[in-house]
């Protein structure tokens, strides 16, 4: 995929903003061409020194961005060159998704794998070993706590890991 065509694709969009939130997007968003120091990015940007450093700290620690350090010869100052390098973007959603797999798929089954009761009036949940604690009562309003079916949510769950799977190719 190009590098313009990766940009505008909203799924890498929402993972750049997941990564350096909306401060920081813009720095994601219009990457330089070549080396760029931190402060010529906040300038150009118009954004506070500390979201582009972060952000691109963010994009460094992701393998999205490098930089490389010279140091003034009379002040002995370093200064920091930027490039960002969006390659990496489809294995790190690989990466993710994998993650997101494997979360779902304990969650699946720490819900088949236990009995939980409502409270209707609090929305509180309750696993039945801590529903059997307070008597089978909310113990913030002191209404009847009722079986909950969870059926639904782990349907959803299976729908969603077959879908991943399919995504991922992984059986």
């Amino acid at each position: 995929m190009a590098f313009e065509e990766l940009l505008e694709d909203p799924v890498v969009q929402t993972y750049l903003h997941e990564l350096v939130g909306p401060r920081g997007m813009p720095v994601a968003a219009a990457p330089p061409d070549g080396e760029v120091t931190d402060e010529e990015l906040a300038e150009e940007l118009d954004l506070e020194l500390n979201d582009v450093r972060r952000a691109l700290f963010i994009l460094y620690e992701n393998d999205l961005a490098d930089y490389r350090r010279l140091r003034d010869e009379d002040s002995g100052w370093l200064t920091y060159l930027w490039t960002l390098e969006y390659g990496s973007i489809p294995e790190n959603l690989r990466d993710e998704m994998h993650r997101l797999l494997d979360a779902l798929e304990e969650r699946r089954e720490y819900e088949r794998n236990h009995e939980f009761f409502l409270c209707e009036v609090d929305s509180i949940r309750f696993e039945f070993e801590e529903a059997m604690e307070f008597g089978f009562e909310c113990p913030q309003c002191g209404s009847e706590l009722d079986a909950l079916d969870n059926d639904h949510l782990v349907t959803a769950m299976d729908d969603r890991i077959d879908e991943l799977r399919a995504e991922l190719n992984v059986a």
